[in-house]
């Protein structure tokens, strides 16, 4: 559904970069049918050898563009949008706003009201075509629906939700890839203080981690019923999770969400 869609990302930091390597991993997409944009592209000037066009100029990318994504910092979405609103075609064109803690409402006060635009939140592992997006929209309708969900599920999966719960997607999709990567970090030093070297310790966690989230994906099976399997009376494991228990490690976690979630509200 891509092959043909010209798309634009402004602002292309490590995100927006996430996006276009996942895009350039489909089979059926165009990379000259992709604008990235930055003040100063010369970070990304190696996509230009995969056919992208890499510049600094909003207006060309967002007038040549059917998919308009904003990767920019939010306090910059009101000037960017003031920027290009004069080249935008309400009705052929829709804008998607990455920005945290901006709302659909914030984004029209500089766009025509007839405009389609959406809010997304990806997270970094669009990379590899991984990522869990979450989007929300305002003049949606079913065409531009599946298109955005085409773009998004090329990197991964989308989920459509209340513009209400946006801000707490962030929080458990992007935040949360990087709660479970400082688990990951903190289990690998486990692994080297009980023997392993570093290489073979990620090695095992990684694939510990990988094969966990798989379980509960495929078997569709809620995180209690797994850990029973594992868990024997008098055994290691219960041993490990209640000492983990006593030093508030769930309890760590859930103020961690809430803190980040607290801290997206006020911006």
């Amino acid at each position: 559904m891509l092959k043909d869609t010209k798309i634009a990302i402004i602002g292309c930091g490590n995100l927006g970069t996430s996006i276009v390597s996942g895009l350039l991993a489909l089979p059926d997409f165009d990379a000259k049918n992709l604008h990235i944009t930055k003040r100063n592209p010369s970070s990304l000037l190696y996509l230009q050898d995969r056919g992208v066009r890499v510049h600094s100029d909003n207006v060309i990318a967002a007038k040549e563009s059917e998919l308009i994504i904003l990767g920019i910092k939010p306090f910059n979405v009101s000037n960017i949008l003031k920027e290009i609103n004069p080249v935008l075609d309400a009705k052929n064109q829709i804008v998607i706003s990455l920005a945290t803690g901006i709302t659909l409402d914030e984004i029209f006060e500089d766009l025509d009201p007839k405009m389609t635009a959406f809010r997304a939140m990806p997270n970094i592992a669009a990379d590899i075509q991984e990522s869990v997006t979450c989007i929300t929209a305002r003049n949606n309708n079913l065409e531009a629906e599946e298109k955005v969900k085409a773009l998004f599920n090329s990197i991964g999966f989308s989920i459509t939700i209340e513009e209400s719960l946006m801000e707490a997607a962030t929080v458990l999709g992007a935040c949360g890839i990087a709660y479970v990567l400082r688990f990951i970090r903190a289990m690998i030093q486990g692994g080297i203080q009980i023997g392993f070297d570093a290489k073979t310790a990620s090695q095992i966690v990684n694939q510990t981690v990988k094969g966990a989230a798989e379980l509960m994906i495929k078997k569709n099976m809620h995180p209690e019923e797994a850990i029973d399997k594992v868990t024997t009376p008098k055994g290691c494991t219960i041993v490990g999770l209640n000492e983990m228990e006593h030093h508030g490690f769930s309890a760590a976690m859930v103020r961690g969400v809430l803190a980040s979630y607290q801290k997206i509200e006020k911006i």
